[in-house]
């Protein structure tokens, strides 16, 4: 039986745009896709960021300090996450944003990085599907059909099942998960679209030459032939 292919959606919302500056990560949303088919499984937490939320950063996701006082630290539900990671390509919209928070809050509690070479991201492969293109979720959401209506302000867990239609689409579409594209298999390299570029599996080249009992067959049959032409047209005149 043939492995199934993990992969992992996830998104992240932050304090601001900087770990090396102080932000911190306050929530991740992930979502788990079998053979690009989401599961069922999620992984949700909101953290406690032990400093105080910019007004620019909760305008944009809504989490307050007061909010997430109470929530806990990173640390402590550091085991959770990784379980659920294993080792599974990582899919995130603008994925070194992402990487880079998860990172950050992997080595303050002395945890080693989540390596690059799992990233995919999207936005990259946007880029080379629709060059000169917006490429944001919301925009790309309007080219593939994706309902976001629901979306009035981000949320870590919404994003990556928004981004889970997305990515499906940007990679084959809905075909895939119907069992369409079962040939396809992770190839695990990174490279400009990170991790998870599909390879075709390596099939015994074909043998269109006659086997010697063909052969014999044929001879026996031109035999039985009453004065086949070719062999007239080579009598000497």
């Amino acid at each position: 039986m043939k492995r199934a292919m993990r992969e992992i959606i996830f998104d992240t919302e932050t304090t601001g745009f900087d770990p090396a500056s102080g932000d911190r990560m306050v929530e991740i949303g992930c979502i788990e896709l079998i053979n690009r088919v989401p599961s069922g499984r999620t992984f949700h937490a909101y953290y406690n960021p032990q400093r105080d939320m910019p007004a620019a950063a909760e305008a944009v996701h809504g989490l307050s300090s007061i909010f997430l006082k109470d929530k806990p630290l990173f640390a402590s539900g550091v085991d959770d996450l990784l379980a659920f990671l294993e080792d599974s390509p990582l899919v995130a919209h603008n994925a070194r944003f992402d990487f880079g928070f998860l990172n950050h809050e992997l080595r303050l509690c002395g945890r080693a990085d989540v390596s690059m070479t799992r990233m995919i991201d999207t936005v990259a492969i946007a880029r080379t599907l629709h060059p000169g293109a917006k490429h944001s979720l919301d925009a790309l959401c309007t080219r593939y059909g994706i309902d976001r209506s629901h979306r009035i302000k981000h949320g870590a867990l919404l994003d990556a099942e928004l981004l889970a239609q997305l990515y499906i689409e940007l990679t084959g579409g809905r075909q895939i998960g119907l069992g369409l594209a079962q040939e396809e298999e992770k190839a695990g390299v990174g490279g400009e679209l990170g991790a998870g570029a599909m390879v075709r599996p390596v099939r015994p080249a074909r043998v269109f030459a006659a086997s010697a009992a063909e052969l014999e067959r044929h001879v026996r049959f031109i035999a039985t032939l009453d004065k086949p032409i070719w062999l007239e047209e080579a009598q000497p005149g």
